[in-house]
């Protein structure tokens, strides 16, 4: 693995060598653990029954409790009848759980050396668009050679370029600030701007170094 990354211009041109962030550890089991956590925030946990007390009906008794030959009967919002009230159905709950953030950036960190390691991140000096146009977007990923699905890192938001990449399918966008491993790992490539990369260098720094010395030793 190279301990430099490539930068290139709009026209994918190399124009300059940067000292790489990632050491090449790839932690399986931590990036499950984000992922998990990040799956789960999004679920919105809407699923919802009714028991016996919440079903419309059965203020009476059907039938009287003894003579008619039938099996007793107290209710027709009995969990026994058809249309009654649900045993412990599913109701509305919040999934919602956190993990440390030394976790969440151990789990980025091992997202980013694993696209490193099959040399799928590309560093571009700039990230701009002549118009804020789909079409201007499409002829710089086919400028690059970029078919699959690509996730642009970004420093500071980018109105154009967000504008432009509404229509692109295969195109998503995150800030360097709240990038994260799910984003990476859901991304085929990862283009990253130069300051993006420098802030997300900063952000994994104590990290990085970490890794490196313990495998010195």
């Amino acid at each position: 693995m190279s301990e430099k990354l490539t930068v290139y211009d709009m026209q994918g041109n190399k124009i300059d060598e940067i000292d790489s962030l990632f050491n090449g550890r790839v932690n399986p089991a931590v990036m499950a653990q984000a992922v998990n956590m990040y799956l789960a925030n999004k679920r919105r946990g809407l699923a919802s029954t009714k028991t016996r007390g919440e079903v419309s009906g059965g203020g009476r008794k059907p039938w009287r409790q003894k003579g008619t030959g039938r099996a007793r009967a107290g209710s027709i919002r009995s969990p026994l009848w058809r249309h009654g009230g649900v045993v412990f159905g599913p109701h509305p709950r919040d999934f919602h759980y956190s993990l440390s953030p030394k976790i969440r950036n151990l789990a980025l960190l091992s997202a980013l050396n694993e696209k490193n390691n099959q040399e799928l991140i590309l560093v571009l000096d700039k990230i701009t668009l002549p118009q804020a146009k789909s079409k201007e977007l499409k002829k710089l990923l086919d400028g690059l050679k970029i078919k699959e699905k690509v996730l642009f890192v970004f420093n500071k938001m980018q109105e154009d370029f967000q504008r432009a990449a509404r229509n692109v399918p295969t195109v998503a966008i995150a800030m360097a600030s709240s990038l994260n491993a799910l984003d990476v790992l859901k991304a085929k490539k990862i283009i990253f701007s130069r300051d993006a990369l420098e802030f997300t260098a900063g952000r994994l720094k104590a990290y990085t170094a970490k890794s490196i010395a313990l495998k010195k030793q």
